[in-house]
């Protein structure tokens, strides 16, 4: 089920994607994901946990930088690519 960010506050350009289970990011870019962007996705993940209470994970066909994805599974934002 697709969540519209806009209720939560958050950017409408950002896709949530909600199952039993967990929430996801969705994010389809060819650019990098560095951690400037992962911070703001941890604040993402933090805002959504909040109405949730869910496990959020990223999904993105970017590539993650290593720095970036350590600090996103520290902080319990695991990824995923997209298919």
């Amino acid at each position: 089920m697709i969540i519209d960010p806009k209720t939560m506050g958050l950017n409408s350009r950002l896709k949530i994607d909600k199952k039993e289970d967990r929430v996801s990011i969705i994010i389809d870019r060819k650019s990098r994901i560095i951690m400037k962007d992962g911070v703001k996705i941890h604040n993402n993940a933090e805002i959504i946990k909040k109405h949730f209470d869910l496990p959020v994970q990223l999904i993105t066909s970017a590539p993650v930088c290593s720095k970036t994805s350590k600090y996103l599974n520290s902080v319990g934002v695991h990824h995923k690519p997209l298919k």
